[in-house]
């Protein structure tokens, strides 16, 4: 399948990298010209994902209408507030994009302002393609590496001769990817999980232990299934590899951008100077702010999450967000 991945940040270059070994014709389009030039003649991607080679095989593009010209299927592989544009671009370029009939997000994040899930953002954007998104416990480093890995494709406006094409097409030895029908399960599992992995590493920044960890994770999820239910998704899809899955490896892994945010947090430092010092983008951030409007524009309960917010955006000591959670009134699980 002629595969375009559109931007090369660490997952964008990973995913392009296993689409690679699997025999695919990828193109790999950077945001960015200088980006683009880099890649090209270095064939590495030592700002985002140092250490591992791009073969030949990885075409590097930049200008999108050349590329999209044989294109079968295009994975936007950008930060979530970035989408909307990066969708038009696309959207833009498809004068010439006879073959392109399916555009899969992997972003993990809702659009300020409008609270709306990628496919969601894709689906005004791109009105007359087939979106979906595919989510799933995957660290880019991993991924690129060929360690094994498995995934959820869920999709709107795709038969399920064309879903079927690219569950098989985006599979190999090293990724298992599953269908899934409700992408509003698989879109919010992906975006809750880094607002929960955030305060996850505020309990490893305040060394809180195994105990709280392994309790904070248990009651995530259950804060999770009841605000996604809230929002219209399906109890069952979150305990899936886009829920449950996702949050595990996103809350305990020494990779996570998230995690390791909230670690910084605990140890005392701001939110704002974290995010003025990043270079990656760190999802969970603003995705926290879009769900805590959510939340209680909807009256939904999710202690967690508003306290999360609370530290990001009031301020609020993790120490004490952590007394004002565990001195909640008494109830049953």
């Amino acid at each position: 399948m002629n595969i375009v991945v559109v931007g090369a940040g660490a997952w964008g270059t990973a995913f392009a990298l296993h689409l690679s070994r699997l025999g695919h014709t990828v193109t790999l389009v950077p945001r960015r010209f200088e980006q683009a030039l880099a890649l090209a003649s270095t064939r590495e991607n030592a700002d985002y994902l140092p250490g591992f080679a791009l073969p030949q095989s990885v075409q590097i593009g930049h200008e999108l209408v050349p590329v999209l010209m044989e294109a079968e299927l295009v994975l936007l592989a950008c930060p979530s507030q970035a989408l909307r544009e990066t969708a038009a671009r696309v959207q833009a370029s498809r004068a010439l994009a006879t073959q392109l009939r399916f555009v899969v997000s992997l972003s993990k994040g809702l659009e300020l302002g409008t609270h709306l899930r990628p496919t969601e953002v894709m689906a005004a954007t791109l009105p007359d393609l087939a979106v979906g998104s595919l989510s799933g416990p995957t660290n880019a480093a991993e991924v690129a590496s060929g360690r094994p890995a498995a995934m959820v494709l869920a999709a709107q406006g795709a038969d399920e001769a064309l879903l079927g094409a690219v569950q098989a097409a985006l599979s190999g030895p090293t990724l298992r990817v599953y269908r899934g029908d409700d992408v509003a399960g698989v879109e919010y599992g992906g975006c809750l999980k880094n607002v929960y992995a955030i305060a996850a590493g505020c309990c490893d920044g305040l060394r809180l232990g195994d105990n709280a960890k392994a309790a904070l994770l248990t009651r995530a999820l259950a804060e999770m299934v009841r605000v996604g239910a809230a929002l219209g998704a399906r109890p069952e899809t979150f305990y899936g590899l886009g829920g449950f899955g996702d949050l595990v490896a996103t809350c305990t892994g020494g990779w996570s951008r998230n995690r390791t945010f909230g670690q910084h947090l605990g140890e005392g430092k701001s939110a704002a100077e974290l995010i003025a010092a990043s270079k990656s983008v760190v999802e969970g951030y603003k995705t926290t702010r879009s769900f805590a409007e959510l939340v209680r524009e909807r009256g939904i309960d999710a202690p967690i999450l508003l306290e999360t917010h609370a530290i990001l955006y009031a301020g609020k000591p993790p120490a004490e967000a952590l007394a004002a959670l565990m001195g909640r009134e008494l109830k049953r699980e």
